[in-house]
């Protein structure tokens, strides 16, 4: 049933073996238990193979009460990760013990009504390369006030990867020929998707590079359109949808969502990547001080301790460790939280809390278009030495030699995964 009164029936399960796999993710027992059985509810039996809850180590209090409830629940499986997976790894692991014909994965933050499986179940019947989602209504974080959504809008993004809504273009709206009509969408949203488990595992599925959670949803559209397939967002379809005004987790979920963004830019962008580092300089959160003489990276080895730590050089990785970003200050910082700069102390390159001093700064310097990195107020080189007894960064006299030629690499972050 649409908001303008038009109708469509799907009286049957168009799937020859009526089954249906959905995957929770856990955020709180109440919100758990409340949507476990709204969905029972909800959703029409003969439709529904399967529902799996994943429980991956965030929750460690649920253990035993998780258990016991769903024991109780027929249809129900509840699948145990040992370790936090993150929406990414926790969905792929439930597509991995999945049996039926669709996949629909929903966060537990969500509330579905009556009626809202049948839809996308119909639509994927006439084509199975389609990824369809339902139109996501507003749930209000505080008072789960209900805010039917009027406006049908489709899923976008920008230059910096970000999700956003978008209304319909002229064009779009032309082609569709009723109110109930299918979106074309260039992203669907992250909350609630359905598909085809043989396509979703013939595309590759979700990246297994990308990690927690943050711009899953857009690299599987991307892989969708580019693989021969579609998206769409369904008005026969709604589901209610909390929108938090914080995230609530911290670092590094804050990180792990700018790395997939940049597995994104990397893997599908090809030579328009340059765009999207230009547009996200929170990406450069993620750069290593790569040296080419050396071969080897800029690494803080005390990284969770306190500042005046060595930087020292070690072989390239994804470490945390190896994270600088050179800012318009002309500053080098270290860390997510970009509290920590590059200083000097006797000619040795350390961390020291930034000051953001104007005058007589140990904190300055200027990265050069060949390479070198001087240090503004003595004039010297920031050089590579790498022996025995020693691996660190040091001050020396600029001759531009090859250990004191460097690189912030946005590009090597992936390598070594």
């Amino acid at each position: 049933m649409s908001s303008q009164g038009e109708t469509k029936s799907l009286s049957s399960c168009p799937f020859p073996c009526r089954m249906q796999k959905r995957l929770l993710g856990v955020s709180n027992w109440q919100s758990l238990a409340w949507k476990l059985m709204a969905l029972m509810k909800r959703s029409v039996s003969g439709f529904l193979c399967a529902g799996s809850c994943l429980r991956c180590g965030i929750l460690w209090h649920l253990k035993s009460t998780l258990s016991e409830y769903i024991s109780k629940l027929d249809g129900v499986k509840l699948i145990r990760s040992n370790k936090r997976l993150g929406v990414i790894r926790g969905r792929m692991l439930g597509a991995a013990r999945a049996t039926g014909d669709v996949l629909v994965f929903m966060d537990s933050h969500c509330e579905c009504h009556t009626g809202w499986l049948e839809p996308l179940l119909g639509r994927l019947a006439t084509d199975r390369n389609r990824i369809v989602s339902p139109v996501l209504d507003v749930i209000d974080w505080k008072t789960f006030q209900y805010y039917h959504s009027v406006d049908l809008q489709r899923g976008g993004f920008d230059w910096k990867l970000d999700f956003h809504w978008e209304p319909l273009p002229e064009h779009e709206e032309k082609v569709r020929q009723s109110a109930i009509s299918p979106i074309r969408s260039p992203v669907v949203p992250g909350g609630v998707v359905a598909m085809d488990r043989h396509f979703f595992q013939n595309i590759g599925a979700y990246d297994s590079d990308m990690t927690l959670w943050g711009a899953e949803n857009l690299e599987l559209s991307i892989r969708a359109w580019l693989c021969g397939g579609s998206v769409e967002i369904l008005p026969c379809s709604r589901v209610g949808h909390i929108y938090r005004n914080h995230i609530p987790h911290t670092f590094p979920n804050e990180e792990a969502a700018v790395r997939n963004k940049i597995r994104i830019a990397e893997t599908w962008l090809d030579s328009f990547k340059e765009i999207f580092y230009k547009h996200d300089t929170a990406a450069f959160l993620i750069s290593k001080l790569y040296n080419t003489g050396v071969g080897f990276c800029a690494d803080y080895r005390s990284a969770w301790d306190a500042a005046e730590g060595l930087i020292e050089l070690s072989p390239c990785s994804d470490n945390i460790n190896q994270h600088f970003e050179y800012n318009s200050m002309k500053e080098i910082r270290f860390g997510s939280a970009l509290q920590f700069c590059f200083d000097v102390r006797h000619d040795k390159v350390i961390l020291q809390n930034c000051t953001q001093e104007t005058e007589n700064n140990q904190q300055q310097w200027d990265v050069q278009e060949g390479g070198m990195i001087v240090h503004i107020l003595s004039g010297k080189c920031l050089e590579a030495v790498k022996s025995e007894a020693e691996k660190d960064l040091s001050l020396h006299v600029c001759n531009k030699n090859e250990n004191q030629l460097w690189r912030f690499d946005h590009s090597h972050v992936l390598d070594e995964r």
